[in-house]
């Protein structure tokens, strides 16, 4: 047994959906009348996990040890929560590994002051169970957020890309109600947000009966107060030709896509499920484009798929030449327990993954500086969102969700006219133009 706690700690890992629900976790920890800590400090630390690499979940074992060797210099024991992917993928496992307190996973962390209470008790506190009833009906209001917030809308996958523990760990598609993410959407402007980014594993999949997401930014764009809408991660196969007309006919919704292709060889594409080609995959970005022709596009990449050759590894490449990504992400392919691809022949050697990661970043890093570079000289509007390392200095973000650095005394969670003056590989740097009404 260990004393209930009155401060709390939550430290989350991976996607913004895991930055999503540690805020909601904060929050409903909050709500119970406990005060937010450092790690350091705190009664009970909540690590919120991620399970789509392997060394994602190390990293928790490792922090759990780190965690309780740090307390115990200090002769402290405090309360640890797993929450997240990990803690659903292995539950009862981490009990046994790791000894720690409290287990839940991503669709019952509603459930999080309860089963700290019975951790308290001295009781088991593990529920990796995925409700037919949603969790978002029994977490608070929302509380003071900044400028730029998140808002999940949908959660789950039916995909089933064979690299992907995601459908074992956040289950089967599910789209949140409309009236439940509007109203959260006005909390979210209420509270200070001036851009909401909605949030999905295939938030594109996002449906209330025959509408789909484009009738959702169409709502949320009439509300007062919402500058910006993104949205976040898409898949090739949701993408209805009413989405792409929204980047055209929708003001507020930002001129960024996300869109992971993962290979641009069809054989490793096949062999992944992902269900699209390489050319459906281009075809689909030149509607994109059409609809919006400034739209800055983004993408995911895995490199060392089981099989995948010299030659499909070129084809990923000459893709990435095809297309031009403002920005992307990439990773070795990592197996994961429990999926088709963990069993497959062919798996690639650890060396040849390095130098085929080294060279695809290389190619993507071009490609960004490319794009910052082409913003010079260019206006646009930047949302502040924090202050800069300098006196006086601001950052914000653009429409193509750059950074941007300025010198201005325009408050956090202003629009700024802004002429940008230099574009880095990273960053850009503009002058002030025209504030516009916080």
């Amino acid at each position: 047994m260990k004393p209930a706690p009155k401060t709390f700690a939550v430290k989350s890992f991976g996607c913004q959906m895991n930055a999503y629900d540690g805020d909601r976790m904060a929050e409903l920890m909050t709500a119970q009348g406990l005060t937010a800590a450092d790690p350091a400090s705190a009664d009970l630390v909540v690590l919120n996990t991620c399970h789509i690499r392997e060394k994602a979940t190390e990293k928790v074992y490792s922090d759990i040890g780190r965690i309780r060797k740090d307390a115990g210099k200090l002769g402290r024991a405090p309360m640890i929560a797993i929450a997240g992917c990990v803690a659903q993928a292995e539950g009862a496992e981490i009990v046994r590994r790791a000894g720690v307190d409290v287990v839940v996973g991503p669709q019952a962390y509603h459930n999080l002051p309860d089963l700290v209470a019975k951790a308290a008790r001295g009781e088991s506190a593990l529920d990796t169970d995925m409700p037919v009833e949603t969790k978002f009906a029994h977490l608070p209001g929302r509380r003071r957020v900044g400028p730029s917030a998140f808002l999940t809308v949908q959660e789950g996958c039916d995909k089933f890309c064979t690299y992907c523990v995601v459908p074992y760990t956040r289950g089967a598609e599910v789209s949140r109600p409309r009236g439940q993410i509007v109203d959260e959407a006005k909390a979210l402007v209420d509270a200070g947000a001036r851009e909401l980014t909605l949030l999905g594993q295939n938030v594109n999949a996002w449906e209330d009966g025959a509408r789909g997401l484009h009738h959702l930014i169409a709502e949320l764009d009439k509300i007062e107060g919402l500058a910006r809408i993104r949205y976040t991660t898409s898949h090739p196969n949701d993408m209805a030709q009413g989405l792409i007309d929204a980047h055209r006919d929708v003001g507020k919704l930002m001129p960024f896509l996300h869109l992971p292709v993962q290979s641009g060889s069809d054989r490793i594409l096949k062999a992944m499920n992902r269900s699209h080609s390489r050319d459906s995959y281009l075809r689909l970005l030149e509607r994109v484009v059409a609809a919006r022709p400034d739209i800055a596009l983004s993408g995911d990449f895995i490199v060392g798929f089981p099989g995948e050759t010299d030659a499909d590894f070129a084809e990923t490449l000459s893709l990435i030449d095809a297309v031009g990504y403002a920005q992307a992400f990439s990773f070795k392919y990592s197996p994961r327990p429990g999926t088709p691809a963990a069993g497959m022949a062919d798996q690639v050697e650890p060396h040849v993954m390095d130098e085929r990661l080294q060279q695809l970043q290389a190619a993507l890093n071009r490609d960004q500086a490319a794009f910052n570079a082409n913003t010079f000289g260019r206006s646009c509007q930047v949302l502040i969102e924090r202050k800069g390392k300098l006196p006086g200095q601001m950052l914000g973000k653009s429409p193509w969700l750059q950074s941007v650095h300025l010198l201005t005394d325009a408050p956090i969670g202003a629009l700024v006219e802004v002429d940008i003056v230099r574009g880095d590989p990273n960053s850009l740097s503009g002058v002030e133009r025209i504030k516009i009404a916080a």
